[in-house]
C-alpha cells in the first residue's frame, strides 16, 4: 500500500498581515481537500512570522502572531531572528506561552539554563497509519545579539550530529525546519542522508518545485507569504520506506481574502492603535524630516546615539526617519510609524583613516540614494549621513559629487589617521558591503534590546517637550 503525506508551510511573513487573509484562504481550502480525501496533513511555519515593523506585532510583542497561527491550527513552528533577537529575553521567553502548536528549535539555549516550557529539541508526529515523522528546527546563529539578550545558539551541525542519528532509529521520516538560509540547507543535505526534507527560510529564496540533493528535497516559499509551500511524501507500507518526495510553492496572489481572518486582523489593528497611542511629547511646531538634508531632529538623534553609546563620534543616515511629524501630540505610534526598523545601536573601533573612508563613501550620491532592502532597514533610501562629535567639511567636484575636505574634532583638531576612535552608528552597517570598514571591524559592540526608535523617544523628550 502506498500513502501520501501532506505538509503545508509558511515562511518569512515578516508581519505582512495584508497578505495573511489570502494565506488563510489557501490553507483552509487545501486542508478541506485533504479532509475530503481523508489524507494526513500538517501545517508548519519556518520563522520570521513576526516583524516589529508592523504596529500589531509591536504592540503585542509578537503575541498576535501566535493568535493568528492558533486560528489556522498550525502543528509545528520554529522561529527566526526576528522573533529571536528583536525581543527582550523575557518577551521571547513568554512569546509562545499561549501557542496551541509545538515549537521546535534544536539549537536555542537560555544562558541561565532555564529554558522556556514551550521549547522542544525535537517533535515526533505519527500518521493515522503509523508512519513516524521526526521534526527538527534550527535558527540562524546571531550570537553577537543572542548573548546580549541571555540566549545562545549552538552549532547547527553539532545538534544535527546528535539528533539526526537519534531520530534515524526512532522515526521513519525526518523533516528539518530550517531558518538558516539556502546555502546552509544545501550543505546539510550534502552531509546528512537521513534527512528527507528541509523546509527553509531566512534568505527569502523561492524554490517553486524544490531542489533535490542526495536523498533530501529542499524547499522554501520566498518572502512575505506571496507563496505558500506544500510537500508531498509518498510512503510505501510494503517496502517500509519513502519512495517519492515532491515540493511546490504556490502563488496565492489571486486568492480571495478569508473574511474571518480579515476581520480578526482589523480588530488586532484597532487594538494596536490604542495600545501605541500614548503620548511622548506635545510640540507647538512640526518636526521636519528630509532624507537628503541635515535636519535638527537627525542631528539631535545622532547626538543622543553618541551619548547613549559613549562613543567619540556618531553617525546616522537620514533615511532612518521616514516622515515628518506635525505639531501637537506625538504618540508612540507616530514614533513607530516614522522609525519602524528593528535596528539597534552599535559601536566599532576604527582608525581615523578608516573613519575618513567611511565618511567619504557616505557622502557619495550612490550611497545616499541607495535603496537598501533588508538588514533590518525598512525605509526607502539611505539618505544623507549626519554626524556627531565631528565636523565634516566638504565641497563639490565639478560633476556635482560631494567630497570630504577635512574632518575636525570638537577641539578644532583634525582626525588623527593612526589613532583609534569609538564610532557609534546603526547596526545595519555591520552587515553586507555598504561600509566595509565598519562591517569588517573586530570590535563590534551591540546595544540591546533598545531600538533606534527608543533613542528617538529619548531625543523627543529631551529636546522637543
Amino acid at each position: 500500500m502506498k500513502e501520501k503525506l501532506y505538509f503545508y508551510y509558511t515562511n518569512d511573513l515578516h508581519s505582512n498581515f495584508e497578505q495573511w487573509p489570502r494565506v488563510a484562504a489557501f490553507i483552509k481550502e487545501s486542508i478541506a481537500a485533504r479532509n475530503v480525501r481523508d489524507n494526513d496533513y500538517w501545517l508548519f511555519d519556518i520563522g520570521d512570522h513576526m516583524d516589529r515593523v508592523h504596529p500589531i506585532s509591536e504592540a503585542t510583542k509578537g503575541k498576535a502572531n501566535i493568535q493568528l497561527m492558533n486560528d489556522l491550527r498550525y502543528d509545528v513552528v520554529t522561529f527566526g531572528n526576528n522573533e529571536g533577537i528583536t525581543l527582550a529575553h523575557d518577551d521571547l521567553y513568554h512569546l509562545y506561552d499561549d501557542a496551541e502548536f509545538d515549537v521546535v528549535c534544536t539549537n536555542l539555549h537560555s544562558s541561565d539554563n532555564q529554558n522556556p516550557l514551550w521549547l522542544n529539541r525535537q517533535v515526533k508526529l505519527t500518521s493515522e497509519s503509523g508512519v513516524r515523522i521526526g521534526i527538527l528546527g534550527l535558527t540562524a546563529p546571531f550570537n553577537d545579539y543572542y548573548h546580549l539578550l541571555g540566549w545562545h545558539i549552538s552549532s547547527a551541525f553539532d545538534e544535527l550530529d546528535k539528533y539526526v542519528h537519534e531520530l534515524s532509529h526512532e522515526t521513519d521520516i525526518i523533516v528539518l525546519l530550517s531558518h538558516l538560509g539556502l546555502s546552509e540547507d544545501q550543505e546539510i543535505a550534502r552531509r546528512y542522508k537521513d534527512i528527507d526534507v528541509i523546509i527553509g527560510g531566512h534568505t527569502h529564496h523561492l524554490l517553486r518545485t524544490g531542489e533535490k540533493i542526495n536523498n533530501t528535497i529542499i524547499t522554501a516559499a520566498g518572502k512575505h507569504c506571496s507563496f505558500v509551500g506544500e510537500v508531498i511524501l509518498t510512503w510505501d507500507h510494503n517496502q517500509k520506506k519513502l519512495i517519492n518526495q515532491e515540493a511546490y510553492a504556490t502563488d496565492i496572489s489571486e486568492y480571495e481574502n478569508d473574511t474571518e481572518t480579515e476581520h480578526k486582523i482589523m480588530s488586532l489593528q484597532e487594538d494596536a492603535e490604542q495600545r501605541l497611542n500614548y503620548p511622548i511629547v506635545y510640540t507647538d511646531y512640526p518636526i521636519e524630516v528630509r532624507w537628503f538634508k541635515n535636519t535638527k531632529v537627525m542631528r539631535e538623534l545622532t547626538n543622543t546615539l553618541r551619548e547613549f553609546t559613549k562613543a567619540d563620534i556618531a553617525m546616522l543616515n537620514s533615511g532612518l526617519l521616514l516622515d515628518s511629524l506635525p505639531a501637537g501630540k506625538i504618540a508612540y505610534k507616530d514614533v513607530h510609524r516614522i522609525c519602524p526598523h528593528p535596528i539597534n545601536a552599535v559601536t566599532v573601533e576604527l582608525t581615523g583613516s578608516e573613519i575618513l573612508e567611511v565618511i567619504r563613501v557616505s557622502l557619495t550620491k550612490q550611497f545616499t540614494e541607495f535603496q537598501l532592502k533588508g538588514f533590518g532597514f525598512r525605509g526607502k533610501v539611505l539618505g544623507e549621513m549626519v554626524f556627531s562629535g565631528i565636523e565634516v567639511v566638504s565641497n563639490f567636484h565639478p560633476n556635482g559629487e560631494k567630497y570630504v575636505k577635512t574632518a575636525l574634532l570638537p577641539d578644532g583638531s583634525e582626525l588623527d589617521a593612526n589613532q583609534t576612535y569609538k564610532l557609534g552608528t546603526a547596526d545595519v552597517f555591520t552587515f553586507g558591503r555598504l561600509l566595509p570598514e565598519i562591517a569588517k571591524s573586530d570590535t563590534k559592540h551591540f546595544f540591546l534590546p533598545e531600538f533606534l526608535r527608543d533613542l528617538l523617544v529619548k531625543t523627543l523628550e529631551e529636546h522637543y517637550s
